[in-house]
Formats: C-alpha cells, sequence, structure tokens
C-alpha cells in the first residue's frame, strides 16, 4: 500500500476533508506534528505523498518556530527529485519559501468563505470542480510565483491562490479540505480580532460554514481526487 504523511502544524488544521479521496486513491495515512521531537528526524522524500497543512504561524517567524529552516529545506529536497506533495495554505507557503519564494505579510487579512477566479490553466486542472463555489480563507501571508510553477488561481486581495509544477505538486492558498469538521470551532475561539480585520464577526463566519461548507467539502474532495489519479 502507498504510504502518505500529513505534516500538521497545529493539532486543530488537520487533513479534514480530504481524507477520504486520499484514502480512497489508496494510501496508508500517517501524521506527525511538528511539536513532536521525532519530527527533525522525519525523512521526508520517504512517502509516497507529502500533505502539508495549515497553522497560524508564518514562514518568517523563524526565530519563534526553529523547526520552519528543518522543514523546507527537507521540503526542497522533496520538491526536487519531483516527489508528490500537497500543500494547504501555510503549506502552500511552505513550498514556495522551499522553492526560493519569499513569503511575507500581505495587504490583508482574508477570512471567510468565498470562490476564487481560475485562470485558464486552472480552468483546465482538477480545481475546476472548485468554479464558482465558495471556498474558506483564512490567512494574511503571500509570496511571488516561485521559478517553474503555474499558476491557477486568485481572487481580488491575493493574486497567487493557488498552483502547480507538473502533475506532482500542488499548492492551494485556500481550505478546500473546511467545512464539515468540527474542529473549525477551535480555529474560531479568540479569533474575534483576526475575522474581525477581515470585516466579518465570529457569528456570520459561523454562519457561513454552516451554510456553505458541505459544498465547499464536496468540491474540493472531487478536486484531490482527480489530482490523486494523475500523479
Amino acid at each position: 500500500m502507498k504510504k502518505g504523511l500529513i505534516i500538521r502544524h497545529t493539532p486543530y488544521e488537520g487533513i479534514a476533508g480530504f481524507r477520504q479521496p486520499v484514502e480512497d486513491a489508496g494510501y496508508a495515512l500517517d501524521r506527525i506534528d511538528v511539536t513532536d521531537p521525532e519530527f527533525a528526524r522525519v525523512n521526508f522524500n520517504t512517502p509516497d505523498l507529502l500533505i502539508l497543512m495549515g497553522g497560524p504561524m508564518g514562514v518568517y517567524e523563524r526565530d519563534a518556530h526553529p523547526w520552519i529552516d528543518c522543514e523546507v529545506d527537507r521540503l526542497a529536497s522533496r520538491i526536487s527529485l519531483g516527489l508528490p506533495t500537497l500543500g494547504v495554505c501555510l503549506g502552500a507557503q511552505m513550498i514556495a519559501a522551499a522553492m526560493g519564494a519569499k513569503v511575507y505579510s500581505g495587504p490583508v487579512k482574508e477570512v471567510g468563505f468565498a470562490p476564487v477566479a481560475l485562470n485558464a490553466a486552472g480552468a483546465d486542472s482538477p480545481l475546476r470542480h472548485v468554479a464558482e463555489v465558495p471556498m474558506l480563507h483564512w490567512h494574511g501571508d503571500t509570496f511571488p510565483l516561485p521559478e517553474g510553477v503555474e499558476l491557477l488561481a486568485s481572487t481580488d486581495s491575493y493574486a497567487h491562490q493557488a498552483f502547480r509544477r507538473g502533475p506532482e505538486l500542488l499548492a492551494l492558498q485556500f481550505h478546500a479540505e473546511m467545512g464539515e469538521d468540527p474542529r473549525f470551532e477551535e480555529w474560531l475561539d479568540g479569533a474575534d480580532d483576526y475575522v474581525g480585520q477581515a470585516g466579518l464577526t465570529i457569528d456570520q463566519l459561523r454562519g457561513q460554514h454552516d451554510r456553505l461548507g458541505p459544498g465547499a467539502v464536496a468540491a474540493g474532495r472531487a478536486m484531490i481526487a482527480e489530482w490523486l489519479e494523475a500523479l
């Protein structure tokens, strides 16, 4: 059986809705937290599929989180070998950093459910499943496109919402895995100020999640299933 490894940057940001299509594609999943003492010894080149999830920290907060340098270095090695890799939000930013791009604080906090705009490449990719479907956004960082990748999607506030390199690398700034996971309540806990900077209240965001979440997860699963099929 193929092996998949999930890199979890915080306990409340797991694989969520993506678990089903990944397991359906024949991957036995394991997980490690970056706070686990064993994390520093994990060989990123061993799994058949590496999945990097989100987190509240920034790639540039390396003094506060010494594991970031270690993760970026091992990720760069994996990417150089062309091994299947999926990054979500912070995971996408880690991929960008591993490919030489600088990650930095963006112009606004982008939070809430809204669709991404696909370009021609995105419409001809697995992202076609999320076209016009409101997806969860929860970030405030961005990056220039790394060399050699193909942009797939944008929003008005953040031009680089998704990119790929060949069939093996997919980076998503938005959270197509979230919409039915009860851990979303942990995202909301204490996030009044962060959510408020995006012009929303916690109750409004919770209402979006309850109303739009199931459709977002269904579209996200279809996207990931098609991406995995092409590996």
